[in-house]
């Protein structure tokens, strides 16, 4: 039993399931202010049904991750799991996590649920395979999560406040996966991938990736200018946190290879996007 829930866990990626559950969070409680019970069904709508899609991408690369030493302990190029099972899994938690997000939340959110399936799945997983820079196209995906929160609580994609929050989570994600690159872009090479690494020096690299940082920065800065955050406290927490970013940052231009760690680089933006989300779902509490 404690293999098999070692299995299920790996197959649908749930610290990144997770995380992608608390941007949900963040859009209901933005939109509509409070916590209420609408609250549990898209977002456990969500959680399921992102684990459908990563068990998905877990098919899709399995070839690829059999290659790569990081990757070739996963379920199914392990042997752990067969690829009919791993289907079957799939197919379960992205009919049941549909289901819910439409019956706790209408049409709209459960179309924003499968836009994200469909553009994880069907665009980004294909897309990373022919060019070294699908990222870009492909962090769309993180916009999406904290939007289905956003209108699952009544609020309006035309809203310029959806906009700035689906910004600032599409922003992140390029440098965060770009950081992986410099760590891991020698498994890719040899898996087959585009990496970016070998298309650019891993200077170039790190100074694209510090731009993106600071990218990053403006919009939460602009997240926390649009009247998603009322609290003179809360805006300059944000400030100060941005600041803080981009300072531990200007670093990552200036050192050398030898002495470069990119998980450094990679945890502290990790740690950004997490203050920004507890910020999003807190203040609209207390304020």
């Amino acid at each position: 039993m404690k293999k098999w829930i070692s299995i299920i866990l790996e197959l649908n990626k749930v610290r990144i399931t997770v995380a992608v559950t608390l941007t949900t969070m963040a859009g209901y409680i933005l939109a509509k202010g409070t916590i209420d019970s609408g609250i549990i069904l898209p977002v456990l709508g969500i959680f399921i049904l992102a684990c459908g899609s990563a068990a998905i991408n877990h098919i899709q690369d399995n070839d690829k991750d059999a290659i790569m030493e990081r990757t070739s302990k996963r379920p199914i190029p392990s042997g752990d799991l067969s690829l009919k099972m791993a289907w079957l899994i799939a197919i379960s938690q992205i009919s049941l996590g549909s289901f819910l997000i439409y019956y706790g939340s209408g049409f709209l959110a459960m179309q924003l649920g499968i836009l994200a399936l469909i553009w994880y799945n069907g665009i980004y997983t294909p897309l990373k395979r022919k060019t070294a820079f699908a990222v870009i196209p492909g962090s769309v995906i993180g916009a999406i999560p904290p939007l289905v929160g956003w209108v699952a609580a009544g609020g309006s994609l035309l809203d310029p406040k959806a906009v700035v929050l689906g910004l600032f989570f599409f922003m992140w994600q390029v440098p965060h996966f770009w950081l992986l690159m410099l760590k891991y872009g020698e498994e890719y090479d040899k898996a087959g991938f585009p990496s970016i690494t070998s298309k650019i020096s891993k200077q170039q690299v790190k100074n694209s990736t510090f731009l993106w940082t600071v990218a990053t920065a403006v919009s939460a800065l602009m997240v926390a200018m649009s009247g998603l955050i009322s609290l003179m406290i809360f805006k300059i927490l944000i400030l100060v946190a941005s600041i803080w970013l981009i300072v531990i940052f200007s670093k990552l231009i200036r050192k050398q290879t030898g002495e470069f760690n990119p998980f450094y680089y990679f945890m502290r933006i990790n740690y950004f996007v997490l203050i920004m989300i507890l910020v999003l779902s807190i203040e609209p509490l207390v304020n």
